[in-house]
């Protein structure tokens, strides 16, 4: 189980992360798991919209592009650093019209998103043993 400042430490997660921890409050105790969950549920379509964008001839980068700005976008809400510096690496692979390129680049972005996803299942997993009040004291310190 990861805990708090490991998905700091292994940059996993930025400080946008922090930001949308310090929105939560007791009106919307669950924010940010409904925020990550939201991030969860829409990043696998992306990520398979550009599997098969790629996979079409002829490649249309211009779609590839919109499609990782778009994840890019869609991680850097929630602070995923790693997702968001893989999809500026593709994102240079269109630029470049390299195909190889993005098909690598992907590949690293649905790995990335896979040890996220994970470490984010597991940090709201810990956080629902511990409980909201110990949750806000922590992560304070």
């Amino acid at each position: 189980v990861i805990g708090h400042q490991d998905i700091y430490t292994y940059g996993y997660l930025d400080e946008q992360f922090h930001q949308l921890e310090e929105l939560q409050d007791e009106s919307s105790p669950n924010f940010v798991e409904e925020v990550v969950v939201l991030f969860l549920k829409d990043s696998p379509r992306l990520l398979s919209n550009i599997e098969q964008t790629i996979g079409k001839y002829p490649q249309d980068f211009y779609r590839l592009d919109s499609l990782v700005h778009q994840l890019k976008g869609s991680g850097s809400s929630i602070g995923a650093v790693r997702m968001k510096n893989e999809c500026s690496v593709f994102k240079a692979h269109c630029n470049d019209r390299n195909l190889e390129g993005c098909r690598r680049s992907l590949q690293k972005m649905k790995r990335e998103h896979a040890t996220l996803k994970q470490k984010l299942e597991s940090y709201f997993q810990l956080l629902r043993q511990v409980g909201p009040r110990e949750h806000a004291v922590n992560s304070r310190n």
